[in-house]
């Protein structure tokens, strides 16, 4: 059966002026519009589609590929504020997604990224986003163990950091001290659980902390050095986001990497970056 906001495989029944009648089971008939109907299709055979309603409520299918799907949280990027519907938001398809007015958390404006969860109202039978982030979340108590790796996308700011989605399951925090660079709303990276407090909150890291981080990013430097022919155009003095964005980890770490394998003789610094010692 084909399910309304996913990913289906669904067969193809007949064709049509207007395109491809797929089956959809339970759901019906569902035409898949000439625009989207790839070429050497053969009648019998199997689509990969994407279900969704159009601007009059009818099921329609697409072989385009939304940035999320139903029960998936995403950032997604505020299109156009309509003052009687609410917000339309680009989610990859040609029909906007909607942010109603119930479902937001305080001003929306054009250009914004919102972590929205997508679901299927209950009441209009519609797809649609939502900011109230905490009913879609686990009821339960976190069961993480400190230095776990864990999924997160940056949900809001705080006083004391950043608020972040926890493997779309919980929330947690982490704290500006502990970061080398500032966040944006919809940031999304690997983690890491700091600690669980009594009262159940979660202390994040954007990088595993101590010296546990140090061999296996030494090992990747090591990597990247024989990738580049015995240099990398890296060192202890380059910006923090050159090194994030290639290593995805912060300065401090890098240096500390860099100043393991230096005591190990494996690299030397040299003009612009560090090279490899050939033995």
């Amino acid at each position: 059966m084909a399910e309304l906001g996913k990913r289906n495989t669904l067969s193809i029944l007949n064709e049509s002026p207007h395109g491809l009648y797929l089956d959809g089971g339970e759901l019906g008939d569902i035409l898949l519009p000439n625009a989207y109907v790839p070429k050497g299709v053969t009648p019998n055979s199997k689509i990969p589609v994407f279900i969704y309603l159009d601007s009059e409520d009818r099921l329609v299918a697409t072989t385009e590929t939304p940035l999320a799907e139903v029960d998936q949280f995403a950032a997604l990027k505020v299109l156009e504020v309509h003052d009687k519907m609410g917000a339309f938001l680009d989610w990859g398809l040609s029909k906007d997604l909607l942010l109603p007015f119930r479902e937001q958390k305080g001003r929306v404006r054009v250009g914004d990224t919102r972590v929205v969860r997508i679901y299927v109202d209950e009441a209009s039978g519609r797809i649609v986003a939502s900011e109230k982030h905490a009913r879609f979340l686990s009821k339960y108590r976190a069961a993480y163990k400190p230095q776990e790796q864990v999924d997160l996308i940056v949900i809001g700011e705080t006083p004391l950091g950043y608020k972040a989605l926890i493997n779309s399951s919980h929330i947690g925090l982490l704290y500006d001290n502990e970061l080398s660079e500032p966040l944006n709303v919809g940031d999304q990276f690997k983690g890491y659980i700091n600690k669980i407090r009594p009262d159940g909150a979660i202390d994040l890291r954007r990088d595993a902390s101590g010296y546990s981080r140090v061999g296996p990013l030494a090992e990747r430097i090591i990597e990247e050095l024989k990738n580049g022919d015995g240099f990398l155009g890296l060192d202890d003095r380059s910006p923090p986001e050159q090194i994030r964005e290639t290593f995805d980890v912060s300065k401090k770490a890098f240096k500390q990497a860099l100043g393991s394998l230096y005591k190990q003789r494996l690299i030397q610094f040299v003009d612009g970056g560090v090279e490899l010692i050939k033995k």
